[in-house]
């Protein structure tokens, strides 16, 4: 069976998350969906994963529960789901960023992927990858810029020191799915920076949209499950695997070093424990 993957997020306020934690909840298991539900009193963040109509089912639900009109979804396919078990979690922000950033009051400019390329492209303008480091190691656009993060917060002091008071005209921004942006792209307004672009749908709609031989994207995308990368195809990369050590993901040339041991059970990066621990919280909480 093709099991149907939805990725999706949308900010809107939510006065009271447990009841619809324990409605969605009902309604994963009823499904037979899995995956993760993310819900915040500024919104729902989510990957989930099952049969095409109980997926859409799903989505029909949370679009009535929380009264969205406009939900966008970006879908892929795999030939077994690529979660445990479904839950759904209530926590006091979908992403933190560590500054105040209200994507509800004001959030950058939506660039669809066709027109992304022109954006990015412009001398004047600087593309910053939002992920964290180990994401970008594997894919990122041409010419962006690595802030080197093991943590969404660490932005913050990132920007003080190479984006706030620099000589560009506009600053455009990428993430997997698009809401790193919402919430950066925020901050920076209220910052004063005055032109900000962020890419709509994320890189992964960047790949489904996009056609291979007109794209500037590099490599693959890292995503939190147990297909661990993505290809233009939105088919799993076969030469990316994850450490099952640390869960970074680890390349052709990062298993062929003399330190990496053929149970996957140690790589390069292990030895980094800051980001070891990170992507280790990351990928169980992203399969569990």
């Amino acid at each position: 069976m093709t099991v149907t993957i939805a990725t999706f997020y949308h900010f809107t306020p939510i006065a009271a998350c447990e009841p619809l934690q324990q409605r969605l909840q009902s309604l994963l298991f009823h499904h037979q969906v899995k995956g993760t539900i993310t819900l915040a009193p500024e919104g729902v963040n989510a990957t989930i994963a099952g049969a095409g109509e109980a997926v859409k089912t799903i989505l029909s639900s949370v679009c009535d529960l929380l009264k969205i009109s406009n939900l966008r979804a970006q879908f892929s396919y795999a030939d077994a789901a690529p979660f445990q078990r479904g839950k759904v979690k209530v926590k006091t922000e979908l992403i933190s960023l560590g500054a105040p950033a209200d994507p509800l009051v004001c959030v950058g400019t939506h660039v669809a992927p066709k027109d992304w390329n022109a954006i990015i492209t412009q001398p004047d303008v600087i593309t910053i990858d939002t992920r964290n480091d180990y994401e970008f190691r594997i894919g990122h656009f041409e010419g962006a810029v690595n802030p080197d993060t093991n943590d969404f917060k660490e932005m913050i002091a990132f920007t003080k020191d190479k984006v706030i008071g620099q000589n560009y005209r506009a600053v455009a921004m990428y993430c997997t799915g698009g809401i790193r942006c919402e919430k950066y792209s925020s901050y920076l307004l209220d910052q004063g920076i005055d032109t900000v672009y962020h890419l709509e749908g994320g890189i992964i709609a960047y790949l489904a949209d996009m056609a291979e031989s007109e794209s500037l994207w590099r490599g693959s995308c890292f995503i939190f499950d147990e297909r661990v990368a993505l290809r233009h195809d939105l088919t799993p990369d076969p030469d990316i695997l994850m450490c099952y050590g640390c869960g970074n993901p680890t390349t052709p040339e990062d298993r062929a070093l003399p330190s990496f041991t053929a149970d996957q059970m140690h790589c390069r990066w292990c030895d980094d424990r800051k980001a070891y621990g990170k992507a280790k919280q990351d990928a169980l909480s992203a399969v569990q």
